[in-house]
């Protein structure tokens, strides 16, 4: 209790600063903006870093990393498959098919003994867009599994897999798994060997093994009796003692806060030139009182964008 108030005060404190802090300060490391911001700023992200969970994607990408913990996850998201071990083609694998596409960064990339391919991804929040997600994530990992020229029949079996901490279709279920078949006969499939799975944390249909539910349990914040579950929460414990993976985590917070100032003060700029652009189109068209009204009234402003084909 004692750790989760000088946490939220911390938080609070701070929350009043980062902002025009970080806007002040020109990003040249981590270091160079941590001495900046104060003890209080460090003690803030340490907070953060020990009170995170196996639902934080950057820890669980790191958890995955022990090959064990990786197979016997899969196994109970798989049970109908025989996994002897797997390998590792890289880790946090990260997808740049050419300079105008979006590049990926996968949470964990693995393949089995049969070649197997699966991604599996945390996700916390629900973006709306997993559906479509799974589709350009499929599309991103074919391209990785075949060169130019080589036959099509080369391509790897592969599931793409989401754990959740909410329910993608909203049927209460806790694993929902999709596999192309044919609309009008539903007993023929597809066979191209994709295959895509959503997991809900916090399903309510007794539809999964008792292992593979007491996981799903311990992701949406529960402590179920179970002996894999408690080798994640050691391995989460050992995690959190990592120096080196805490200051990687530290750091990649500052890079997306760094980030989110950026987009801000672009949007800002984005913003001035509209507006300059429609008081000068108000002058040339003898406006004035508009001209008051479009700075005080932003759905007014809106309004003129259009006309003035601003927008």
């Amino acid at each position: 209790a004692n750790a989760m108030g000088l946490s939220t005060s911390i938080r609070m404190m701070k929350e009043r600063e980062v902002g025009s802090e970080l806007r002040k300060t020109p990003f040249t490391g981590i270091k160079s903006v941590l001495k900046v911001m104060g003890k209080s700023w460090i003690l803030y992200f340490k907070m953060g870093w020990c009170t995170i969970k196996i639902s934080n994607d950057f820890l669980f990408g790191k958890i995955m990393q022990n090959p064990w913990i990786c197979k016997e996850l899969l196994q109970r998201i798989l049970p109908e498959l025989e996994i002897d071990h797997i390998e590792y083609p890289e880790l946090q694998k990260a997808i740049k098919p050419d300079v105008d596409a979006r590049s990926v960064r996968l949470d964990v990339y693995v393949k089995d003994n049969k070649n197997t391919v699966y991604d599996i991804e945390m996700q916390v929040s629900n973006t709306k867009e997993l559906p479509k997600r799974s589709r350009y994530y499929q599309s991103m990992i074919d391209l990785q599994l075949i060169d130019k020229g080589e036959f099509y029949k080369k391509l790897n079996r592969s599931y793409i897999i989401f754990i959740c901490l909410f329910d993608t279709f909203g049927k209460g279920r806790h694993i929902y798994t999709f596999e192309n078949i044919c609309k009008e006969d539903k007993g023929i499939s597809m066979g191209d060997g994709a295959a895509k799975i959503f997991l809900n944390a916090n399903g309510t249909q007794d539809d999964v093994s008792k292992e593979l539910k007491a996981f799903l349990d311990y992701v949406a914040g529960k402590r179920p009796a179970d002996s894999f579950v408690a080798k994640l929460e050691d391995a989460v414990q050992e995690a959190k003692r990592n120096r080196e993976w805490r200051h990687e985590y530290m750091t990649l917070l500052m890079r997306d806060q760094e980030n989110l100032e950026m987009g801000r003060e672009q949007g800002r700029k984005q913003g001035e030139e509209k507006l300059a652009r429609l008081i000068k189109a108000l002058t040339e068209d003898n406006r004035s009182a508009d001209i008051v009204r479009v700075v005080d009234e932003k759905e007014y402003r809106q309004e003129l964008y259009k006309k003035y084909h601003i927008i």
